[in-house]
């Protein structure tokens, strides 16, 4: 127990919380400071906070969730067609986020359909696909995450696509993504110009099958443990995963060489692979749609299983409601932008890649990838910040995913409702944006968090299902 002499002969310490002034004036003092994030509950919470939160359920049904989401595995285990994989028929399409319908999609998304239906040969021009897609007939539109998987961007799947399938072994299920086209002017940023549809026939021609005879040869790659080392060489897996694709290509290498496929071609796919750093991309999402699928369905459970968006509403699921969707309209990122684009021509967040944070990387992850900085802007000091402050919105933390420059702190893991509405912090998303107007592509890169609508009525949802107390 501390004395009072211990308290007048050695250094003070000060905690300190709300408005930063206070902070900043001892510290320049150099006095040691602790600054604790802490704010008000969000307004008209107070009621549901305490009903969720005195769920006897409630403290076993997260633990269950985050044990679960900490021990699922991720292996890749085959390459198909999204014919093959689901069942899809023509005019089945699959997008990013919560259900939308074509007169509530944003330009992206407008754009990728439209590309897409020029893809499958249902359209001969993008008028033509324009025309067909408003009138509906034959069309369906459903969301990626309603199928068990998850897609960038706008996140378009048409049943000619092929798609990466990755396996938990742990709790026996499966999730799958698209394969990455690259950067600029591709089809997820709603771009639809005939290289890139070129380039999506190639993509079926060549890449696929090349990517199967190889994965099929090899039988299983563990794409966790690649994530595990891709977290400690610099890369957060969402805006940045150079090292996870030169480790992916490394590992796949031989299997590409032995595939049987003419010399010509797998130089044609190491290339593509090698020269695309956001290629691993596709591999960590549906990594990441495992873990936290993991957790999904546990009653009582306020743990955050999914964050997507469709470039009109962000939305969310948590483990406790199951599939229902909470949204809010989708932010705008805030960032560093390609050439002559600026603020003006960014279209709202889109895409399923917030599959990264739900599972405790991406912008949660900064701290341990610097130089995403340069990328979505900030600074060194914000990345560090952001990172130790998502340990106060989440459950547990994931020592597959360590951050070294955090003395190797597992990452924060499991996103709580009642955390989020109880401090007021938002989660932390690093993204690429979408050009606002259809066939634009790629304008850069920002930081963006979610609507707190999705945080409150997911509350509400919990707390209408949570016993009366005795």
């Amino acid at each position: 127990m501390s004395t009072l002499h211990d308290l007048i002969s050695t250094e003070p310490s000060v905690v300190t919380a709300g408005v930063e002034l206070f902070d900043d004036a001892l510290a320049a003092q150099a006095v040691a400071t602790h600054r604790v994030e802490w704010r008000p509950p969000l307004d008209g919470t107070d009621e549901d906070l305490a009903r969720v939160m005195g769920d006897e359920r409630r403290a076993a049904a997260n633990a269950r969730a985050i044990e679960r989401m900490l021990a699922a595995s991720a292996e890749l285990v085959d390459v198909r067609p999204a014919r093959e994989v689901l069942g899809l028929q023509p005019g089945e399409f699959l997008h990013a986020g919560p259900p939308l319908s074509w007169y509530r999609a944003s330009g992206p998304m407008r754009g990728a359909l439209i590309g897409a239906m020029l893809f499958e040969g249902l359209a001969d021009t993008p008028d033509d696909a324009e025309a067909k897609l408003a009138a509906g007939d034959g069309i369906a539109l459903q969301p990626c995450h309603d199928r068990g998987g998850v897609g960038p961007m706008a996140g378009l799947v048409s049943p000619s696509m092929w798609m990466f399938e990755l396996r938990d072994e742990t709790h026996g299920q499966t999730s799958w993504c698209t394969l990455n086209e690259g950067l600029g002017k591709v089809l997820r940023y709603g771009a639809y110009a005939p290289e890139v549809i070129d380039r999506l026939r190639w993509m079926g021609e060549v890449l696929g099958p090349v990517l199967q005879t190889a994965v099929r040869q090899r039988g299983s790659i563990d794409i966790k443990g690649i994530i595990s080392q891709m977290v400690q060489m610099g890369d957060e897996g969402h805006n940045r995963n150079r090292a996870g694709t030169l480790m992916f290509l490394r590992e796949l290498m031989p299997d590409l060489i032995d595939s049987g496929a003419p010399s010509s071609r797998v130089s044609e796919v190491a290339r593509f692979i090698g020269g695309n750093d956001h290629f691993f991309l596709n591999l960590v999402m549906p990594a990441g749609k495992l873990q936290s699928a993991a957790a999904s369905g546990i009653a009582g459970s306020s743990v955050v299983t999914v964050m997507a968006r469709n470039g009109t509403d962000f939305g969310i699921q948590v483990s406790g409601t199951g599939g229902q969707w909470f949204t809010g309209p989708a932010n705008t990122p805030d960032g560093l932008f390609l050439g002559s684009f600026g603020p003006d021509d960014a279209n709202p967040d889109i895409g399923d890649s917030t599959i990264c944070e739900t599972m405790g990387i991406g912008g949660f992850a900064m701290a341990s990838a610097p130089a995403i900085v340069r990328f979505v802007g900030g600074t060194v000091p914000d990345a560090l910040y952001t990172s130790q402050l998502m340990y106060e919105i989440t459950l547990g933390e994931n020592p597959a995913y360590a951050y070294p420059i955090l003395e190797f702190r597992g990452a924060p893991t499991g996103i709580d409702v009642t955390r989020v509405v109880r401090t007021g912090i938002l989660p932390q998303i690093n993204t690429g944006m979408a050009g606002k107007v259809a066939g634009t592509g790629q304008v850069g890169a920002g930081l963006v968090k979610p609507p707190v609508e999705c945080f409150t009525s997911a509350l509400s949802a919990l707390a209408a299902q949570s016993p009366l107390p005795s």
